[in-house]
């Protein structure tokens, strides 16, 4: 063996200090974020527990939310955030894949370099301006064109939640859609598929599990604001139902945690509950990510991408 081959072999054996110390910083960042999400979710559990103790079952499932006289009903801001959150994204799903698909498939090089930045821009803007937006511009228009008693409704919450998760949606529906192999195209396209029977009955299909990734995370976004959703819903907990309930006020739980855990007293039974309406958000937003994961891959097994 030469000098240079052994010089090699002992190299290759010679640890690298810059990587393993690289791969320990991965590991360590890794592990710290584990763990912070678990002290956040261990402290939640600790303050928001009591609350399922302390109060009854029967007022805790009571359409009631009158903290002042020890009614705790968490009934109507479920039902809220539900309805809000659901309506937001049937509108937000065709516009976003539609954007998705027109910017992937349809839009010129040009227009392309100038609509992806304007969208991961319009991801950027703060709540608290779309919020001020939607009160002035939004509600007024749909108190006089829909002909509600007033403007601040669960569907001017719906619009300004569709708005705020269409950037989402679209980002990541359009790389999905830019994740599908050309070969499948060019296949469509040799047996005689038109350019859009091509992105609709192939491209769009070929993606989906991507497409329902961006619908979820789309829907968390949507499901986790406050400052927007508190400016325009009217902040009525009440139970949204009848045909009219998205033209009525309606109060989510985001709202109702952030407009009363400034003024409430540490360690009193309203303090609890409004933990314990976090972890009854925590629980339908892993519900929600447990479906989309089921979703993802039945859509996987059933020929989508890998």
């Amino acid at each position: 063996m030469t000098d240079a081959q052994e010089a090699t072999r002992v190299g290759r054996r010679r640890p690298r200090w810059d990587e393993f110390a690289a791969e320990t910083l991965i590991r360590v960042l890794g592990f710290s974020t584990i763990g912070l999400v678990g002290l956040i979710f261990l402290f939640l559990l600790r303050e928001g527990v009591p609350a399922f103790i302390e109060i009854s079952l029967g007022n805790l499932a009571d359409v009631r939310w009158y903290p002042a006289f020890d009614l705790y009903g968490m009934v109507p801001l479920l039902l809220g955030s539900i309805l809000v959150t659901l309506t937001a994204i049937i509108i937000a799903l065709p516009l976003g894949v539609a954007a998705a698909v027109f910017v992937r498939e349809a839009a010129p090089p040009w227009a392309r370099d100038v609509l992806k930045p304007i969208i991961e821009v319009l991801a950027g803007i703060p709540s608290v301006v779309l919020g001020f937006f939607g009160m002035t511009v939004l509600a007024p228009l749909v108190r006089v064109y829909l002909g509600a008693p007033t403007g601040l409704t669960a569907f001017t919450g719906a619009l300004l939640l569709a708005y705020m998760s269409l950037p989402t949606i679209i980002t990541i529906a359009e790389d999905a859609l830019d994740n599908v192999p050309r070969s499948l195209r060019d296949a469509a396209l040799a047996m005689g598929a038109t350019r859009w029977q091509t992105i609709w009955r192939v491209v769009v299909p070929a993606a989906r599990s991507g497409i329902i990734t961006a619908v979820m995370l789309g829907m968390g976004r949507a499901i986790g604001e406050t400052m927007a959703v508190m400016m325009v819903t009217g902040n009525a907990a009440r139970v949204p139902l009848g045909l009219d309930a998205l033209f009525r006020p309606v109060r989510t739980m985001t709202a109702t945690i952030a407009a009363e855990m400034g003024e409430v007293a540490q360690g009193s039974v309203h303090y609890h509950a409004l933990f314990g309406i976090g972890v009854l958000l925590f629980v339908v937003t892993f519900l929600i990510n447990l479906a989309a994961a089921r979703a993802i891959f039945a859509a996987r097994r059933q020929g989508g991408l890998r």
